[in-house]
Parts: structure tokens; sequence; C-alpha cells
């Protein structure tokens, strides 16, 4: 499987994991974008050093061959999908822990 499938996959997965399972629908929230957006600054910029820098090199069998900042545009979407996954279960949990809890 190519790393272009895999970064499809994980893009499905996570949204469905966000929108159906946790029901967090961070996709839907502004807040998230702006987060999201203020991240992946950091991400291109250093994706960018260690792809420019040959630190890291992919296959070009794998990947699209579209390139932002030196890394493959697949990158990009494995960074979004781990920031989705890792923010939608940071917010669920904080859900289960204020449920019994009163406000003073």
């Amino acid at each position: 499987m190519s790393y272009t499938w895999l970064v499809v996959l994980a893009l499905l997965g996570t949204a469905a994991w966000d929108l159906l399972v946790l029901r967090t629908r961070l996709l839907r929230r502004k807040a998230f974008w702006v987060a999201y957006a203020i991240m992946v600054s950091f991400q291109l910029l250093v994706n960018g050093l260690l792809t420019g820098l040959r630190i890291v090199q992919y296959d070009p069998d794998t990947i699209l061959g579209l390139r932002l900042a030196y890394a493959p545009v697949e990158d990009l979407g494995f960074g979004f999908a781990l920031i989705l996954l890792t923010l939608s279960c940071w917010v669920a949990l904080g859900r289960r822990g204020n449920r019994g809890q009163k406000l003073q």
C-alpha cells in the first residue's frame, strides 16, 4: 500500500472517529481550525528542514510527488490526522471527567 493511500485512510478514519464515534465534532469548530493553522505552520517548518536537508527521504513511487516546503503533501495529511485524533480524544476525555463534578 502506498504512502498516499495510507494517508487517505488515516484522514477518513480520524474524521469518522471525530464525527461519528467520539462525537466531538472538532471539524465543525472554528477554534479547531485556528489551532490547526498554528500547528501546521510549525509542521511545515520542521518537515521542510528534515526533507530539505535530506535527513528524511521518500520513495518517489509511493507518493504523489506534490511537495510543500520540500515535504510530500501526504505529510500534511498525516499531521492533520494526528492532530485531529489527539484533540478529539482530549475533548472526549475531558467531557467524561467533568460529568460528575459540580461547578463551584
